[in-house]
């Protein structure tokens, strides 16, 4: 089960632009910002037909059905299977303790704190995947907040986005250009965003990374990273 104070964070660091209640389940409206402000999720004691209202409300968004299911959370898992729906993206939770990780040296002028974000910041995530709509979901963040600017070979080659929430900073959004990669960006990123975040009163950093990013699960796992929980969403077959 991902720790209460995680998730919490989770949800207060990339939050959607409204919420509305199916029952049990919480939906997001995410108006374009990915699965994870746009999935419903179980937040309190649901009954089956709050999996059609949770559709309902989805499909009123014009959303596609979508559904994140905690790995420890067998019976709606159970659920949504008996019903023909189908998970991907499986997701796991990594946390480490910031204080190491904020103690680390980074290179000057190697990652940069600013918000609002620099334009080129804006260029690259876009670039990655990371667009207008998903940067919407950062700028919707109440509290500390920071873009990150990643420069290698004197040039913006990366951009990470960290906020804190109670005791926990959380990493999203960190990309780097595909030809600058493996050469300590991502992980110079991830030590200025523990920096920020113990600056102001976290405790631990935490990031989401799909299970099958073998890369990225490497680095993390080197920098001290272990698993705290998981999830992945699940959609009615043949959407």
């Amino acid at each position: 089960m991902i720790p209460a104070d995680l998730d919490a964070a989770f949800q207060a660091t990339w939050p959607a632009a409204e919420y509305a209640r199916a029952g049990g389940l919480q939906v997001g409206r995410g108006l374009g910002g990915g699965g994870r402000v746009s999935a419903a999720r179980a937040t309190g004691h649901w009954q089956p037909d709050d999996i059609d209202a949770a559709v309902a409300l989805q499909r009123g968004w014009d959303q596609p059905p979508l559904i994140a299911v905690g790995d420890d959370d067998h019976r709606l898992s159970q659920a949504l299977a008996g019903r023909g729906w189908q998970p991907s993206r499986a997701t796991v939770l990594l946390q480490a303790p910031i204080a190491a990780l904020a103690g680390r040296p980074v290179p000057p002028v190697t990652a940069l704190p600013l918000w609002p974000p620099l334009a080129i910041q804006r260029d690259l995530w876009t670039q990655m995947d990371v667009g207008p709509s998903r940067q919407a979901v950062m700028d919707r963040v109440a509290g500390p907040k920071w873009a990150i600017l990643g420069r290698i070979e004197d040039r913006a080659a990366g951009c990470a986005f960290v906020a804190v929430a109670g005791r926990i900073a959380m990493l999203h959004a960190l990309v780097v250009v595909p030809w600058l990669r493996r050469r300590g960006l991502a992980g110079w990123m991830t030590c200025r965003a523990a920096s920020l975040g113990a600056g102001a009163g976290a405790e631990a950093l935490a990031l989401a990374v799909l299970r099958d990013n073998a890369p990225a699960l490497a680095l993390y796992a080197a920098l001290g990273f272990s698993p705290v929980g998981g999830y992945a969403y699940w959609t009615p077959a043949g959407d």
